[in-house]
C-alpha cells in the first residue's frame, strides 16, 4: 500500500483540513510532508472549486462560481534530496475517484462539466456561449452517463488536471512580469487575457503572518500551465504515465490536484472535464541535474500510459484559420483553425437534437482527439477533432436519410 502523505477530510473545504493545502504557486508555501526518492505515495485531493459545484438540475452555481479560490492544491511535498537543476520523475500508478461515500462530493459517483460565463473566464467558444451552462455525469465503473446529455456512454481516462513544482523567486517574477505585460495589453478585456496574482481567498498551506501576506501579494494563480507544470490538462496523464518534471527550489515542493474523469483534447469549455475529488497514487524518483542532461529548461516531459479507450471509428471535423463571422483571412491561426472544428462538430450534433450548449459539454467530457494537421500551409493553419462515434447511442454518420433528430433533453442552465 503507499503512504498517504497528504490526506483530505472531503466533508471539510480544504481551509479546514488537518494541514491545509494551497492555491496559489510560490516557493515559500511550506511543505505538507516529506518524501524519499524510491517512496510510494498517495494524495488525497479535494474537487478543484473546493466543492462550489453540486449535483443539481441548475448552473447558477457554475455562473457564480468564485475562482479566487481556485485551484485547491494538495501539497506541497518536499523530495528528500532534489536540488534545483535536477528532475524530478513521477509514475502514476493508480488514481479514482472519492472512493467512500462522504455527503455530496464531487469525484463519488458523480462529477460535472461547465460552461463557464464570459464574465467569469469564459471559455474557448465563449463568444459564441457566453452564459453558463453544466453536465452532471454518473459514474458506473470506468463509464459515465448524463441526465443532461442522454444518448451518450463514454469510457472515462481518469487523469489529473494539475501537478507541479514550485517556482523559484526569479521564475515567478518572471510569471508575474510577463503576464502583467500582457493584460496591459487589453487591460479591460472580458475575459482578461490573464490572471495577475490576487490576495483575496489566498490559502498558503500553514503559511502565517508576514509570509503568508507576501504569498498573497506575489503567489502565480494556477489557472494556467507554466515551465513548472502546473494546469497541463493532458488527458493522458493517467495510469502508467512518468512524467519528468524540472526541479527550480530545493525540495522541488510538488504539489497539485484537479483531477479528472475524463476529458476532451483541449478542455474546450474552460471547465471541460469531468471534475471530481479524488486519490491518486505515485512513484517518486530523481535524476540528479536531469534538466541539463537532459536539454529540459522550459517545461516537462510526459511519457504517457498506455491505459485508454480504444475506440476505432471517429467523426472528424475540420477547421481552417479563418474569422468566418467577418470573412477575414488569418495567417496560420491554429487556435482558430481549432476553434472552427469545434464550432463544427457544434453544428452538427444540434441536427440530431442536441442544443448548443449541450454539444459543447459533451466535447469537453468526451474523450476527442484534437490535432494540428497543418500550419505550413500558408495561409490557412488546419485543424481537426476526431469524435468517436461509438460514444452514442445512435448512428451519427451521414447518410442519405438525413440525420434522425430527437428530442435530447437539456443541460443545466443559469436563471
Amino acid at each position: 500500500m503507499p503512504d498517504v502523505v497528504f490526506s483530505v477530510d472531503q466533508a471539510r473545504s480544504m481551509r479546514d483540513q488537518a494541514v491545509p493545502g494551497h492555491n496559489r504557486w510560490h516557493p515559500d508555501i511550506p511543505p505538507a510532508a516529506n518524501v524519499r526518492p524510491g517512496q510510494h505515495v498517495r494524495i488525497e485531493c479535494r474537487e478543484w472549486t473546493d466543492g462550489q459545484i453540486g449535483n443539481n438540475d441548475s448552473a447558477n452555481d457554475v455562473r457564480d462560481v468564485d475562482l479566487t479560490h481556485a485551484h485547491m492544491l494538495s501539497g506541497p511535498l518536499y523530495v528528500e534530496g532534489a536540488e534545483p537543476g535536477d528532475l524530478l520523475v513521477v509514475d502514476i500508478l493508480d488514481l479514482g475517484p472519492v472512493p467512500q461515500q462522504v455527503g455530496d462530493v464531487p469525484g463519488q459517483g458523480w462529477g460535472y462539466t461547465g460552461i463557464f460565463a464570459k464574465a467569469n473566464g469564459g471559455g474557448f467558444l465563449t463568444d459564441h456561449f457566453p452564459d453558463a451552462y453544466k453536465a452532471i455525469w454518473d459514474f458506473a465503473g470506468q463509464k459515465c452517463t448524463s441526465r443532461h446529455i442522454p444518448g451518450v456512454e463514454f469510457t472515462g481516462i481518469t487523469h489529473p488536471g494539475l501537478f507541479g513544482t514550485a517556482p523559484s523567486p526569479e521564475l515567478l517574477s518572471r510569471w508575474n512580469a510577463r503576464e502583467r505585460a500582457l493584460i496591459d495589453t487589453d487591460p479591460t478585456r472580458v475575459p482578461p487575457l490573464a490572471l495577475p496574482p490576487l490576495e483575496e481567498n489566498t490559502l498558503g498551506g500553514t503559511a502565517t503572518g508576514e509570509a503568508l501576506a507576501a504569498i498573497a501579494r506575489e503567489g502565480a494563480r494556477t489557472v494556467p500551465a507554466r515551465e513548472n507544470g502546473g494546469n497541463h490538462d493532458i488527458k493522458n496523464f493517467t495510469r502508467g504515465s512518468r512524467v519528468f518534471y524540472p526541479v527550480h527550489v530545493p525540495g522541488a515542493l510538488f504539489s497539485g490536484g484537479d483531477l479528472h474523469f475524463s476529458q476532451g483534447d483541449g478542455e474546450i469549455t474552460f471547465c471541460g472535464a469531468i471534475e471530481m475529488g479524488g486519490f491518486i497514487d505515485f512513484h517518486i524518483d530523481l535524476i540528479k541535474g536531469g534538466m541539463e542532461t537532459y536539454g529540459v529548461t522550459t517545461n516537462p516531459i510526459l511519457m504517457p500510459g498506455n491505459v485508454e479507450p480504444r475506440y476505432s471509428e471517429f467523426l472528424t471535423f475540420i477547421g481552417i484559420g479563418v474569422d468566418h463571422g467577418t470573412d477575414t483571412q488569418l495567417y496560420n491561426d491554429a487556435t482558430v483553425a481549432y476553434r472552427n472544428a469545434c464550432l463544427n462538430a457544434v453544428a452538427y450534433l444540434e441536427k440530431f437534437g442536441y442544443s448548443g450548449a449541450q454539444a459543447y459539454l459533451l466535447l469537453g467530457a468526451a474523450p476527442i482527439e484534437g490535432r494540428v494537421s497543418g500550419v505550413v500551409d500558408i495561409p490557412n493553419a488546419c485543424c481537426s477533432l476526431y469524435l468517436p462515434t461509438a460514444i452514442f447511442d445512435f448512428d451519427i454518420r451521414p447518410t442519405a436519410s438525413g440525420p434522425v433528430r430527437a428530442d435530447r433533453g437539456s443541460c443545466a442552465v443559469s436563471s
